[in-house]
């Protein structure tokens, strides 16, 4: 009997294959959680005194601004996920990379990634994404955040409501930069800068619970064991960086009026709402960020291999 046909073997190493399906994967599990990062973002930017149970606020965005409210930036967000995901899996590929190859000439026993080796490819790949996507989020959660306002200057509700004043994200970006000039694209850009230990935090317990998986097991990861390690990465990554994350949406809603640094950011949040305030909203976003990180992982290595593998189909053709 003849031997089955061996599955082609998929390679590791193509920077511009992981980008492409690291966007990808970022589109589809943006899109799956969107309404969770709208409730979170604006849980973030209001006063203590306007906070709402989970379900009353779904309730209150639906009555006053029905389900679309619940995708108000969707567009620059699909648009700001996929950048933003292209540009850190290059780079974190392309360090990933330069690493095995120095441990190969090294003469090193395994070319996987050590845990010190996986945090800098995290810290590198996470500065130039965020210097590159910053003014993209600033435009997102002026959308996500403006659309409520606007609803509450109108009158909750009221019939007849002007439906051509919802913000879209072209008119956001001009507004910006005429209303308060090109700087204001990079608003919370500091926080955004410390925020880089959140995906350097999940990658790197992403990248060991899965060279021991793999290691006990003796075969490669599935996708559904890495979803489930995926969003155990970034439960672990959120529920530090948190209050970043709040301060950074606060920082870009801001305006020129009331410009401050991070570390006064968080003092004023302290003073005037306690510790607590520091985690408004955390509760649909942590679930958002897992859902998101653990529909990420498992997409990433599917499209991956399809991606190579379309490259190979046309590159024969």
């Amino acid at each position: 009997m003849a031997p089955a046909a061996s599955k082609p073997v998929i390679p590791q190493n193509d920077n511009v294959a992981h980008a492409l399906a690291g966007a990808g994967g970022g589109v589809l599990s943006m899109i799956l959680t969107y309404p969770l990062i709208t409730l979170s973002t604006r849980a973030q930017v209001e006063s203590t005194r306007a906070e709402t149970a989970f379900l009353t606020a779904v309730k209150r965005i639906i009555a006053r601004e029905g389900i679309s409210g619940l995708y108000a930036g969707l567009d620059s967000a699909v648009f700001g996920i996929s950048v933003t995901n292209f540009v850190y899996y290059y780079w974190y590929e392309w360090t990933r990379a330069f690493f095995e190859t120095a441990a190969r000439k090294a003469g090193r026993a395994s070319v996987k990634l050590t845990t010190v080796e996986s945090m800098i490819a995290g810290a590198l790949a996470g500065s130039a994404t965020v210097i590159i996507t910053n003014p993209i989020w600033v435009v997102n959660t002026r959308m996500t955040t403006r659309q409520q306002n606007l609803e509450e200057e109108k009158g909750a509700g009221e019939p007849g409501a002007d439906k051509k004043r919802k913000p879209t994200t072209i008119g956001t970006l001009l507004a910006l930069l005429r209303d308060e000039g090109p700087q204001a694209l990079f608003r919370g850009v500091v926080p955004a800068l410390v925020l880089v230990i959140n995906p350097i935090l999940q990658y790197t317990l992403f990248e060991q619970m899965k060279n021991a998986y793999e290691r006990s097991r003796k075969r490669n990861i599935t996708p559904g064991v890495a979803f489930m390690l995926g969003a155990l990465g970034k439960l672990f990554a959120t529920s530090i960086t948190y209050p970043y994350i709040t301060v950074k949406s606060q920082m870009h809603v801001a305006g020129n009026g009331q410009r401050e640094g991070m570390s006064q950011a968080i003092s004023r949040v302290i003073r005037e709402e306690g510790y607590k305030g520091l985690y408004k909203g955390i509760a649909p976003k942590v679930t958002q960020s897992v859902l998101t990180a653990a529909f990420l992982f498992a997409f990433k290595d599917v499209l991956y291999e399809q991606t190579v593998r379309l490259r190979s189909t046309v590159a024969k053709k």
